[in-house]
């Protein structure tokens, strides 16, 4: 696609992204440039659009490749390399060569941040690890994420400063690795709790039989990687399974879109149509029914809540043995939060157990786990849930908007084992309305 192609954005759009900016201001924007970006003629634009991104208070971390780079320097060289893209094996000259082109890239993107009067910090904030042998191939100096300064990280960002990410990272001895730019994007975004991440590519977004994908949940793409793994481009595969994984995560938007078209940046996060592939999370799709193998990791939640006196103790048998009022928020096969569910009439469902892992917490998981119960209990007929809690009463009234009440409101038998326990928690309560559907709307 030429770079001189124009876009749908307008200067008349401009009221179209003001409907935006409150909700992405102090939002964290993950933007991963391709080393082919930075060698394109309308890399200036591209930083560009991010200095607008930040004069809208968007905190934008940047991370760039250098695989472009690489086999450029390889061909001038004459000197063959193991792995373009930090995924395969890294030898010594790979390494040698990767550490040039960084230095490369660097210094242009470097150059044209403070062209546009944006300040920035390359950052040794990630500390990498050999990765070893994986299938008994040892992948030499290639490398993987050992630990992230997120602290460091953030009090750049508090400060409107863009942290730079290079696809080296040396180890605790000052040993230099290669690292895949696209896993150092998604984990960034991960770790940061970002709003997108977003690729910036040589390609229209996710092309699929020749035609480019416009819009798709991620367990569509789930399916989409599955089915077409030959046929996709190694690139876009692998951003492709790094923007799934991330989305996973946590992180509600993934873009992947053509860095060469001016404006191209700004079109997709403003305009509602967009121009590249946006992934979108399935709010509900990692909640499920709970099964009995999953109740010792429900115990764990719960037994940690106990010890802080945020939930009643159960043990690992009584929640064994009502097993079939639990769901769980399960990631990567890993259970991070779960809540029960019981009948109490006909009219009210008792809502209780809303634990997140403290990893996870402030993702809006435990929003979500709400909003899944509520649909539950509607699908039971009910027309109220009720809560009852000792310590997370801020959580209900302004998260999940919950109306305090009182135990007037628990039907009879519920309200007698009220009374007759110590614990004093206070009752909340939602009323149900019917289910509404919500217009989709790309952002």
């Amino acid at each position: 696609m030429p770079s001189d192609t124009k876009t749908t954005l307008k200067p008349t759009d401009l009221r179209g992204i003001l409907e935006y900016v409150p909700q992405f201001r102090d939002h964290v924007f993950v933007i991963a440039l391709d080393g082919s970006i930075i060698d394109d003629e309308n890399f200036s634009n591209v930083i560009t659009d991010i200095a607008v991104l930040r004069s809208l208070n968007i905190d934008i971390v940047l991370v760039h490749g250098i695989g472009r780079q690489i086999k450029r320097l390889s061909e001038e060289c004459g000197i063959p390399i193991s792995d373009a893209h930090g995924s395969g094996a890294t030898d010594g000259p790979t390494l040698e060569m990767a550490t040039a082109a960084s230095s490369e890239v660097l210094e242009v993107l470097t150059r044209a941040l403070t062209q546009n009067g944006l300040r920035y910090v390359v950052t040794n904030a990630v500390r990498a690890t050999e990765t070893g042998v994986i299938r008994g191939k040892d992948l030499g100096y290639t490398g993987k994420i050992e630990k992230l300064d997120e602290k460091l990280i953030r009090l750049m960002l508090s400060e409107g400063v863009v942290p730079v990410f290079s696809p080296l990272a040396c180890d605790r001895d000052g040993q230099p690795y290669r690292l895949n730019s696209d896993q150092l994007a998604s984990e960034l975004a991960i770790r940061l709790k970002a709003s997108k991440l977003i690729y910036l590519t040589p390609f229209p977004g996710l092309v699929v039989d020749g035609e480019p994908v416009m819009n798709i949940p991620l367990d569509e793409l789930q399916s989409l990687i599955t089915k077409h793994k030959k046929s996709l481009d190694e690139r876009l595969l692998s951003k492709a399974a790094y923007a799934a994984r991330t989305l996973e995560a946590g992180t509600p938007r993934a873009h992947i879109l053509d860095g060469r078209i001016f404006g191209g940046l700004l079109t997709e996060i403003f305009d509602k149509v967009g121009l590249g592939t946006m992934i979108h999370a399935n709010d509900y799709q990692q909640i499920r029914a709970a099964r009995k193998k999953d109740a010792a990791s429900i115990f764990a939640i719960t037994r940690n809540a106990a010890k802080s006196e945020t939930l009643r103790t159960r043990t690992r048998h009584a929640i064994e043995e009502a097993i079939g009022n639990f769901y769980v928020y399960e990631i990567d096969e890993s259970i991070v939060g779960c809540f029960s569910l019981v009948p109490l009439d006909g009219k009210t469902v008792e809502l209780g157990a809303v634990l997140v892992q403290p990893f996870y917490q402030g993702r809006g998981v435990g929003k979500k786990l709400v909003e899944f119960a509520c649909l539950e209990a509607r699908r039971m007929k009910a027309d109220r849930v009720v809560a009852l809690s000792t310590q997370a009463g801020n959580f209900f009234r302004d998260s999940a908007g919950f109306a305090e009440g009182t135990q007037d409101d628990l039907p009879k038998a519920r309200r007698e084992d009220y009374i007759g326990n110590s614990r004093h928690s206070k009752v909340y309560v939602k009323r149900l309305a019917p289910a509404r559907k919500k217009r989709a709307r790309r952002a």
